[in-house]
């Protein structure tokens, strides 16, 4: 019964922010408290359980990289950033959103999606003021390329780390079976933008003219502060390649990056904390929660169950099950907490398999549905919820069905490709 009522809380509290009737942040916040409230998740467990409660990890990286990315904006790096794409691309609207995606797409498998995501949407935003045109398409394109690219590796999507911790998959692992399907459907993705955001390019070559004649160096307002920046930024991502090796979790190398930031810029700390998106922040947080619910209440680990069991004995029909049903859940849910309450489930499937390669295939199906169905909607990944965060503060907001539309697109060929991978590789 209990799964019932949390159900029914979490479609009634994804309807509100579907239809976009009610501010999102009020709508997660009433519905976690009615989570709390009915007795659908420990109430300590809010606070002090990774999977039934506020992911800590993952809201203090956001932090952390906001208010890096908030130091780095002071200096004028985005501007230069931005007048320098404008330049490269010529203006040209497809140019442009190749050059952003792939940049989005090969920092995302070492920075993580959501912090790729962080560095170029600014950059972003930036450049289609200078050309006058609308950055929506630009940052869905951005976003769906990060959750794509960000499946290449271990740290590449928070789900990575947790189907790596518990299956004992290695860095390089992923990059043998997860980095050449990735490549394969990017490259697929950047061709269906052509026709997916055809309607979106607007040049403008009066606008163009005017970017061509910009000095992109008189853009940097602070040398010094930037080279202070690069370094701190610079041992950020070492931390954040090395952070397995050094055993600190992404979260303690993104607050220690800030803490240093803010000191080497020498500026009002309030200065900087007006750049923190405090309402993604407080949405994830009530997000966490909703799930929560359903994970306490065992409805997530009911429909996986069922997902996998209703194949049988039949690995590859289990591995198809697990690829489309972690892609169809993780496209509602959001994928973190789906995953990890997943994953033993997952495990205990792979270890009835008497071939080792068909049962580690079940892994990189987990992986890839969960991973490739961060793009199903707006909410499904945290990558989604930081953009469109960072768009609306920007003045220029992208609502949920503007996110969705493509995103749906893109998830289908997206596990479509993949399904033919986990196939040829594994099972021919």
């Amino acid at each position: 019964m209990n799964g019932v009522i949390a159900l029914a809380i979490f479609l009634v509290a994804f309807f509100f922010i579907a239809t976009e009737k009610a501010d999102k942040v009020k709508v997660v916040l009433i519905a976690a408290a009615g989570m709390a409230v009915l007795g659908l998740i420990p109430g300590s467990g809010v606070f002090y359980s990774q999977h039934t409660g506020i992911d800590w990890d993952v809201i203090f990286l956001l932090f952390g990289m906001m208010v890096i990315v908030g130091v780095i904006k002071q200096t004028g790096a985005f501007d230069y950033l931005g007048i320098w794409a404008a330049k490269i691309s010529r203006g040209k609207p497809y140019r442009l959103m190749v050059m952003l995606m792939i940049i989005t797409a090969l920092a995302s498998p070492f920075l993580d999606n959501v912090t790729g995501i962080m560095l170029v949407a600014p950059i972003t935003i930036v450049v289609c003021s200078k050309l006058r045109i609308p950055p929506q398409p630009y940052l869905i394109a951005e976003v769906l390329a990060a959750n794509i690219g960000g499946a290449a590796t271990l740290v590449g999507d928070p789900p990575n780390i947790i189907i790596g911790s518990r299956a004992g998959l290695t860095f390089n692992d992923f990059i043998i079976h997860m980095t050449p399907i990735v490549a394969i459907t990017f490259v697929v993705f950047v061709l269906l933008t052509r026709v997916l955001f055809r309607k979106s390019f607007q040049y403008h070559p009066q606008h163009v003219a005017e970017v061509m004649k910009l000095n992109e160096r008189e853009a940097i307002t602070n040398p010094r502060l930037l080279v202070r920046c690069m370094i701190v930024l610079g041992g950020v991502i070492v931390g954040f390649g090395l952070h397995s090796v050094l055993n600190v979790e992404p979260a303690v190398v993104a607050l220690v990056g800030a803490g240093l930031m803010l000191l080497v810029a020498r500026t009002e700390v309030s200065v900087t904390m007006r750049e923190v998106e405090w309402t993604t922040l407080v949405f994830f947080m009530g997000l966490f929660v909703v799930v929560g619910g359903l994970v306490h209440t065992g409805v997530i680990a009911t429909l996986g169950d069922w997902t996998i069991t209703a194949f049988g004995d039949n690995v590859f029909g289990a591995a198809t099950a697990l690829l489309f049903g972690s892609g169809v859940l993780g496209a509602f849910f959001d994928n973190i907490p789906y995953v990890a309450t997943m994953a033993p489930i997952v495990e205990g499937l792979v270890e009835q398999v008497p071939n080792a390669q068909q049962g580690e295939a079940l892994w990189w199906s987990f992986a890839l549905g969960a991973d490739f169905g961060g793009n199903g909607t707006a909410v499904a990944a945290s990558a989604n919820v930081v953009a469109i965060g960072i768009a609306g503060k920007s003045g220029h907001p992208i609502s949920f069905w503007q996110f969705t539309k493509y995103g749906i697109v893109v998830t289908i060929l997206s596990m479509a490709i993949a399904w033919v991978y986990v196939w040829l590789r594994y099972f021919t």
